[in-house]
């Protein structure tokens, strides 16, 4: 498969061992002496994913961490494969060598290489780009730049993400705007039609989080977006879970703002983030803070904004980091984003057959095609102490508190819940591992 290392390390001897299943089959049963497999309608990996099981075993081998562990937190952090790893070194290397600017000056066709990358990830301009050191400041870049006063109208969702949703209450605080939830349909999930009766001339800003930190329900973005462009109204999109796991194409999803981190399914360094702005739309927009990277000084009493995307920026920066970055979205993008979606999919949807079948779980995932984030609880077993059990057996999970969600979480009485997120790299036999490590805790 082009692009991807061919220097083979930790070599999975277990990939794909297991015939993949339709989510639609009941594929476990729980007995006493284990879970059994049954009921299984044997594919081979070529009718229902474009990677291969020789394609699976390149991708672990770049992939020192699987070796050690099963990682299923890549909604937290993924795994770095190697070739990321490797170029930022190279770079620190280079930094300790000639010196940092040097190496900046030295790299600066590199560098402009990210921002290339990042527009051909997203469909959209390199101009419309900017670099941050992660996702939650791209975003609050791209809010406070906008305007608000007394009256003025910001709709959002009741999955938004906390720290998002605290910003809107700041604004709201300071302007006197008030911030509104888009009600939810019979499902559950964001109702674009209760959406579109709410647009007026107060509206302002329509903000949502494309895939909601604690599940894996995936709100009707491009919906949204066309829905916007209709009443002309902004729309800021948190693609923070979504970018790495499935395709973004920032002109059909008709969003003004769209931010996303590195770390996740980009399988990037922690400490990168960035921003899309479309071209239009920041030409009339001023950061709320600016130095003089993205605003030169151009007389005593002038200075003029950046007519890129840039504006946003500071002139500091990681850049090692930001060589990280470039590198995990040119290997995701060696792979394909579609194969990713496909992969991440079959994996999860397996995942969250299993335990769904496992007396004393309960599910808590929305929506009819739910995203590579499969979120459980355990009867009489905290989220927490599940994961510090998974931990013991090297399976790396995490814990969404309701302080995440509050909104989401308070409607749906939901407490601490365990999120696994499968990645591509993971195998049939991780997820089986996890499901009977979930088992024996059940008993």
């Amino acid at each position: 498969m082009a692009g991807l290392g061919s220097s083979v390390r930790h070599v999975s001897r277990d990939v794909d061992r297991r015939p993949v299943v339709p989510a639609n089959l009941s594929i476990y049963r729980v007995a006493k002496k284990g879970l059994r497999v049954h009921n299984i309608r044997k594919q081979t990996a070529s009718s229902i994913s474009d990677l291969s099981d020789a394609d699976v075993v390149r991708l672990r081998a770049d992939t020192p961490g699987v070796a050690h562990r099963i990682h299923f937190n890549n909604a937290g952090a993924a795994l770095m494969p190697s070739p990321v790893v490797d170029g930022m070194v190279a770079y620190l290397r280079r930094e300790a060598t000639i010196g940092g600017y040097e190496a900046s000056a030295e790299s600066t066709a590199r560098l402009e290489g990210v921002y290339d990358s990042i527009a051909r990830l997203v469909g959209s301009k390199r101009e419309e780009i900017a670099l941050t050191e992660n996702a939650t400041l791209a975003w609050q870049r791209a809010f406070y730049s906008l305007r608000f006063g007394p009256g003025d109208r910001i709709l959002t969702t009741s999955a938004e993400f906390a720290a998002n949703y605290v910003a809107f209450l700041q604004v709201a605080r300071r302007t006197g705007a008030r911030v509104e939830v888009i009600p939810d349909d019979a499902d559950q999930v964001m109702d674009p039609e209760a959406l579109e009766r709410m647009i007026d001339e107060r509206v302002r800003l329509i903000a949502i989080t494309w895939i909601p930190t604690n599940g894996g329900l995936v709100n009707p973005a491009e919906t949204v977006g066309r829905i916007a462009r209709t009443h002309s109204v902004p729309y800021l999109l948190d693609a923070c879970q979504a970018v790495g796991q499935i395709p973004v194409d920032v002109r059909a999803l008709g969003c003004d703002m769209l931010t996303a981190t590195g770390r996740k399914f980009l399988r990037g360094p922690r400490g990168t983030g960035f921003l899309y702005m479309r071209d239009d739309f920041l030409k009339d927009i001023e950061p709320a803070m600016i130095d003089l990277f993205g605003a030169p000084w151009v007389g005593p009493e002038r200075y003029e904004l950046r007519s890129d995307a840039r504006r946003f920026e500071t002139w500091e920066a990681n850049y090692a980091a930001r060589v990280g970055l470039g590198v995990a979205v040119d290997y995701a993008l060696s792979i394909g984003i579609d194969r990713i979606e496909r992969r991440c999919r079959l994996l999860a949807n397996e995942l969250r057959a299993a335990l769904g079948a496992i007396p004393g779980v309960s599910l808590h995932d929305l929506g009819d095609r739910p995203a590579s984030i499969v979120s459980f609880t355990i009867r009489n077993v905290g989220a927490r102490e599940v994961m510090r059990r998974l931990a013991a057996g090297k399976i790396n999970v995490s814990v969404s508190p309701p302080t995440s969600t509050p909104l989401d979480s308070t409607r749906r009485d939901l407490p601490d819940i365990v999120r696994a997120s499968p990645h591509y790299y993971n195998t049939f036999q991780e997820v089986e591992t996890l499901v009977s490590a979930v088992h024996r805790i059940c008993t």
